[in-house]
């Protein structure tokens, strides 16, 4: 049989052979095609932003173009808080060595410029693969041109200039702790400038420019986008520079003045609309530099050696500094939440005008292991309402809230808004702290109910006590409080604008009216005496209250003293609060909200008021002893002068021969005590030369008037007592032994001592 097949022929692939080889590449293309399909669909689908953003990375350079920041204005248009264009400065260590530019140089010019750490600068050139590393951030303009020139004087394309935005503070620490502060970033970190960042930061913009294989940006025009920053709104607050200025200004004197160890904090109110005018927590700090701490607290912490505890140190006194005391601390309000306690017991009827009360000085309580004390010990006796009111008797209060009951006492309290913060627009508003109704409602266990009616053993924030007494104020319509009144967009144009909003009716308009004529008695001849202010009705309430956990566990006594007030007290408009944490018997001054936080209050309403547009109305008895103003007598004839001088209520002598005023003593527009004898001189000039000043501490302000004058000095009174047998001088402006020339004026602050209760 033939063999058809050859020798070392090579073997054909049969036609099975062919097919799996056929199978075997197309089954491998199929595989290698998902497997590529899946790749392509991983980074074109799935990381299609990683990938389009390292790309874009590559080829483009973005640099930010900063918003400028809202502006923030009083309500009278004064910019309280501002955005300026600075320059942030940046190296691009790349292009150090892309360039072979010199660090050393670039380092050494930096540090002398910018205060920098040379090493750190130099550190910083070593990361050539970094096209952006920042030197220095907000820096002024002056600054800013002397690195612009050294850049341009050595051609270094390595150092960068990029527009930024800082904010600034035009009156510095006024306002601080309602205004608040930004940081580096400027994100708003405290105050409204946090509340209202949303409005207030705006969108940055930004250049998109294309870069070439070495990553340096290429040099026509359509290879760059620009993208517009749109800057943010601003705010036109409640707040009034000048009626924070009065209120700060009175509270840091009071500080001085008495000697307060842990800080004051005031508020002032439109009644009507719930608008915060004023609000001060002392003591303040620099917006501009919010970070420093005051001069005592950076002496402790510099005579600090251990770095750790310095550290705490100071972020302890930088909290502190920034911490707002009117809407975040808690304390017992005292006696001014006896305005409170009245309002309710009118307004349910359990007492009136013509109710009548006892005091014996202590008053037993249902399930208290002791009496309720009053605060004069051999008791007030009988009182009428008024009086009860007037005397800020915890014996008659402690009657009047067991009347009201303490269902209805609860009520009311949660009605007044002491149970919830009042929403405010501030951050760190705190909330009180109150009995649950469980302990509050025990019929054998009255002692809670007692201790509220005269306002101690629960909390409260000052915020939430002046909304309250502001409803019984206005009519009985309880308030929102807030800050902002308007927002602007980029052009001034008004955006929106806040309607006051009322939470509830808690008390008639006529419980309001009644309250309002008990508490105007209060200055007019109460405890709150020392807040009166001549020309105007003022009504108000003295709070003095101990810090009775602090006493439990220390044995010390401290108190927090406070007056609440609003005027007129027959149309109410504005009020006011001012609590002085911790004073100090050191100056002589009894620890009482009467003596220490009514003038403060007095004082701040005698500036307020005028400046508001409210003209005083003075009694003619009022009008016999309020300060006069020296009018300008130089030129007129001698019976002019005289015929003007008494028509002021002020005497004179005259020296000299002449019949024309030459000249006079004090000079024209001096304001002096009524009484006061102005010297005329005619046909000579005024005596020159120093006198020494008098110690008139004690003394009446007649009798202080009087030994001013012997010196050839006057006297005018800072605030608005009424004088009186019992008022005497407290305190003098210039110091008793120092000289002062002839005719100058001396102001004092006078003082009513005749009710001298803590309460």
């Amino acid at each position: 049989m033939a063999n058809n097949h050859r020798a070392n022929e090579p073997i054909s692939p049969n036609r099975m052979m062919i097919r799996r080889t056929l199978f075997l590449l197309i089954v491998c293309g199929i595989v290698a095609f998902i497997v590529l399909a899946f790749r392509l669909f991983q980074i074109q689908i799935l990381n299609h932003e990683k990938y389009e953003t390292a790309a874009v990375e590559q080829q483009v350079r973005q640099t930010t173009v900063a918003a400028r920041r809202g502006t923030i204005f009083d309500r009278n248009q004064n910019i309280l808080a501002m955005s300026a264009t600075v320059s942030t400065i940046y190296i691009s260590p790349a292009e150090i060595s892309m360039y072979d530019e010199d660090p050393e140089l670039i380092a050494r010019g930096l540090s002398e410029i910018l205060g920098v750490s040379y090493d750190k600068i130099l550190e910083k050139t070593k990361n050539t693969s970094s096209w952006y590393s920042t030197v220095a951030v907000k820096v002024e303009d002056d600054v800013a041109e002397k690195v612009r020139a050294f850049k341009e004087q050595y051609n270094l394309k390595g150092v960068k200039i990029e527009e930024a935005t800082k904010r600034y503070y035009p009156y510095s620490s006024l306002a601080c702790h309602v205004i608040g502060f930004v940081g580096t970033d400027d994100y708003g970190l405290s105050g409204l400038e946090y509340t209202y960042n949303g409005i207030l930061s705006g969108t940055n913009g930004r250049i998109v420019r294309a870069t070439n294989a070495n990553g340096t940006d290429m040099l026509f025009t359509n290879f760059e986008d620009y993208y517009d920053a749109k800057d943010g709104q601003s705010v036109v607050l409640t707040i009034d520079a000048t009626i924070q200025y009065y209120l700060e200004k009175y509270i840091s004197l009071a500080m001085k003045d008495y000697d307060v160890q842990n800080g004051a904090a005031g508020i002032v109110m439109d009644v009507n609309t719930g608008e915060i005018l004023a609000m001060a927590s002392v003591g303040g700090f620099d917006l501009n530099n919010y970070q420093a701490v005051s001069d005592g607290a950076k002496a402790q912490i510099d005579a600090e050696t251990d770095k750790t505890v310095k550290s705490q140190m100071l972020s302890a006194a930088q909290t502190l500094q920034w911490r707002n005391k009117a809407v975040s601390d808690t304390y017992e309000p005292g006696s001014t939440f006896k305005i409170i306690t009245l309002a309710m017991a009118l307004e349910e009827g359990v007492v009136n005008l013509d109710s009548t009360f006892y005091c014996g000085g202590r008053q037993p309580v249902l399930g208290r292991s002791k009496p309720v004390n009053c605060w004069k010990s051999g008791g007030h006796g009988s009182e009428t309402l008024t009086q009860a009111v007037m005397n800020s008797c915890n014996v008659a209060f402690v009657q009047i809230g067991l009347r009201v009951g303490e269902e209805n006492f609860y009520k009311y309290a949660k009605a007044f808004g002491f149970f919830d913060k009042t929403g405010i627009d501030l951050p760190g508003e705190s909330n009180g702290i109150w009995w649950p109704e469980d302990v509050f409602f025990d019929k054998e266990n009255l002692s809670q109910l007692a201790a509220a009616s005269f306002g101690q053993t629960f909390t409260i924030t000052p915020i939430q006590l002046l909304t309250a007494v502001s409803a019984v104020a206005n009519g009985g319509t309880l308030m929102q409080p807030h800050f902002v009144k308007q927002i602007l967009d980029q052009n001034g144009n008004v955006v929106s604008q806040t309607t006051p909003t009322a939470v509830r009716q808690v008390i008639s308009s006529e419980t309001s009216k009644t309250c309002c004529e008990i508490l105007e008695q209060v200055v007019a001849g109460g405890t709150g005496k020392n807040a009166y202010v001549a020309g105007y009705r003022i009504a108000g309430k003295t709070g003095t209250s101990e810090k009775v956990n602090l006493e439990t566990q220390t044995g010390e006594k401290q108190y927090f003293v406070s007056f609440i007030g609003f005027a007129p007290a027959d149309d109410p408009q504005i009020a006011v609060l001012v609590i002085l944490d911790t004073p100090s018997n050191s100056s002589g001054i009894y620890i009482s909200g009467g003596q220490m936080a009514a003038p403060v209050v007095g004082n701040i309403l005698g500036s307020v008021l005028p400046y508001l547009g409210v003209k005083p109305i003075y009694t003619d008895d009022e009008e016999k002893v309020v300060d006069k103003t020296v009018p300008n007598l130089k030129g007129l004839s001698l019976a002019e002068a005289q015929e003007m001088l008494n028509g002021e209520g002020l005497s004179y002598r005259t020296s000299g021969s002449g019949t024309v005023v030459t000249g006079q003593m004090p000079a024209a527009d001096a304001v002096v005590a009524a009484g006061s004898q102005i010297i005329l001189y005619c046909g000579e000039e005024p005596v020159t030369g120093t006198t020494t000043v008098p110690d008139l501490t004690g003394k009446s302000y007649q009798e202080a008037r009087d030994t001013m004058a012997a010196r050839g000095l006057y006297l005018r009174e800072e605030g608005s007592i009424l004088p009186g047998e019992t008022v005497t001088v407290i305190k003098q402006d210039a110091q008793a032994g120092s000289e002062l020339e002839k005719g100058s004026v001396v102001a004092v602050v006078l003082s009513d001592s005749s009710n001298l209760g803590r309460y």
